[in-house]
């Protein structure tokens, strides 16, 4: 993971699986691949958890402790591996997601977010099939943004299809 100087620190949480970037994955001819996208803003204003959030909400409230989350955006794009798809997100934020490949039920992609045309942050990783990655940051003055990535080779929502295991990594400025 790359991250610029003087950008924020990243929190990323990986529901269900993330493995090591830079490797090769096989894969019979193109695949498509759904994207799902959430935009959820964090504070500390005691107003609950939007509905909306019901299959994550222990999560966040688990990894994050805030104890308000609202579900602010919500995008979802089909692409086919190698080709990438952008997402508009609140705040001038794009989030560029490149799924590079099918091996098995991991998903190998490249994600790109944005603070408009200024590269915020960059990783490569494996995401479980119907997975979901979770990035925390950037921080507001009452909390943080924090953004749900799913993706998946069929029809099932990854939200519906949340395992059990959670991995975590933290980025650091260099």
């Amino acid at each position: 993971m790359t991250l610029r100087p003087g950008s924020l620190t990243f929190l990323i949480i990986a529901i269900t699986a993330f493995g090591t970037p830079g490797l090769t994955y096989a894969q019979a001819g193109p695949r498509q691949v759904n994207v799902y996208i959430d935009s959820v803003m964090a504070a500390d204003t005691n107003e609950g958890t939007d509905p909306r959030l019901a299959p994550m909400a222990l999560k966040l409230r688990g990894l994050f402790g805030f104890s308000t989350y609202n579900l602010i955006g919500h995008n979802e794009g089909q692409t086919d591996c190698g080709k990438m798809i952008a997402f508009a997100l609140p705040g001038g934020k794009i989030l560029h997601v490149q799924p590079r490949a099918v091996d098995g039920d991991m998903i190998a992609m490249e994600i790109i977010l944005f603070d408009g045309t200024r590269p915020m942050m960059t990783t490569d990783l494996k995401l479980r099939n119907n997975g979901t990655l979770i990035v925390g940051g950037p921080r507001y003055e009452q909390g943080m943004m924090i953004i749900s990535i799913g993706a998946s080779t069929g029809e099932s929502h990854p939200m519906q299809a949340q395992a059990s295991a959670t991995a975590e990594a933290t980025s650091r400025q260099p």
